[in-house]
Order: C-alpha cells, then structure tokens, then sequence
C-alpha cells in the first residue's frame, strides 16, 4: 500500500489533479442543481445559491453540498481502500512467511511498489485532491495506521517526513489519525451504509441513478520473495 499512498501524496497534494464529472443531484425538492469548480473539483450548487443546512439522525448540521459531494467521492475511492487493506495482509504474512534477510525485505517491497504503481498510478492520478484525502482517511481506517505510519513502517523515517512535510503545506496531516466519533464521522457512517448492504439505494436516492462500479486492476499481489 506504500506506494498507493505515496502516489496519493505527490500527485493531489501537488495539485495534478483532473477535475470530475458528477451526477447532477436532484436534492430534496427534486430541483436540477447548478455546479461550480472549486480547486479542480465539482461542486453542485442548489438554485437558491446557498448553502442547505439539515440535521442528519444524529442530530448533527450537514452542508449538502459538501455531502453530496463526499458521497460521490466515497463511491470512488473506498473500494481502493478495501484492495488496500487486503494487500496490506498479503505483504505482511508474506514477510513473516518467507523473508530471512534485510536484503530479501527490500527488495520484496521495492517490486511491491512497482507492482502497486503499474496497477494503480493511473486511477490515482485521475482522482481529484477532495478524493485523494477522503482515500487518506479510509486507507487509515481499513489498514489502522495513518498515513505517516505506512511510509515509515515501509520505507524509512526520512521519506515519512518528507511527505508529512508536503501535506502540512496543502493543510493536510499524515499523522491524523481516523476518528470515527470525531472529523470522520460522516465518512464512518457511509462505510455503515456499505457494509449494510444498502449502498445502492442510498446512492440513487441522491443522485438518481445507480452509483457507477469502480474497476480494480487486481485483488491481489503478484510479487514474491527472492529467495
């Protein structure tokens, strides 16, 4: 995953992200929403041309535009968080299994990385930056270490700070850590609407249509250790 990670870093954090195309949400009027381009992202405005400020169930205040604009980048990027944390396993035990020497680690996590950059470089890049930092958040959430922590655990103390270092420019922080009670409540609820099964209604009942099916390139690594 380290190499998903660092990708994420460089290429949103430095701004080379594409702007995207969003459903037209109806809202709860069923009234055609406008849009505008925020630092490369879409963000659909209602008529009126202000904010709509709801409590959810938990009683909290919700900005719709905001919401459905992380409900649409949720649908993109989760399912790289879920291949993430499955990768993440697959390297693990593949280190504990068969890794003797230092030099096998390496060279078993530099053939990881270039796996990961064939697989995956080009979806990353394609994302916008609200997308890269939603990834951030769930790559957290599914492998259980921050973003710093990855880099660190697989690379070395150099490299997490020098990426830590390029996020704090873009307000970013790699050391933040998930907090499902806390900032990332709006994420952890949509993760519950997923994991319930109920995704794609939820999906259509904002947008109107069935949520597009993002394509993984692969479920699993192809790279073994060296022996």
């Amino acid at each position: 995953m380290l190499s998903i990670l660092a990708a994420v870093t460089a290429l949103l954090f430095c701004g080379n992200a594409a702007a995207q195309s969003i459903p037209v949400p109806q809202g709860a009027r069923g009234v055609p929403m406008y849009y505008e381009v925020v630092n490369g992202d879409t963000i659909y405005v209602d008529v009126i041309r202000e904010a709509r400020i709801v409590r959810n169930r938990r009683g909290s205040k919700i900005d719709w535009r905001k919401y459905y604009k992380l409900v649409y980048n949720f649908n993109k990027v989760y399912p790289y968080a879920l291949v993430g944390r499955e990768m993440m396993a697959q390297v693990d035990s593949t280190i504990e299994a068969d890794v003797t020497k230092k030099s096998q680690k390496v060279s078993y996590i530099n053939s990881v990385e270039r796996e990961l950059l064939r697989l995956f470089e080009k979806d990353i890049r394609n994302m916008t930056i609200s997308q890269g930092m939603v990834l951030l958040r769930l790559i957290d959430r599914e492998c259980g270490m921050s973003g710093f922590q990855i880099i660190k655990t697989y690379e070395n103390g150099f490299a997490a700070n020098f990426w830590q270092l390029v996020a704090r420019v873009f307000s970013h922080n790699l050391k933040t850590r998930y907090n499902p009670k806390g900032d990332d409540w709006q994420i952890e609820e949509l993760v519950y609407i997923w994991d319930s099964g109920q995704w794609d209604n939820f999906y259509f009942s904002i947008f109107g249509e069935m949520p597009p099916k993002v394509k993984l390139a692969a479920t699993s690594l192809n790279s073994v250790v060296k022996k």
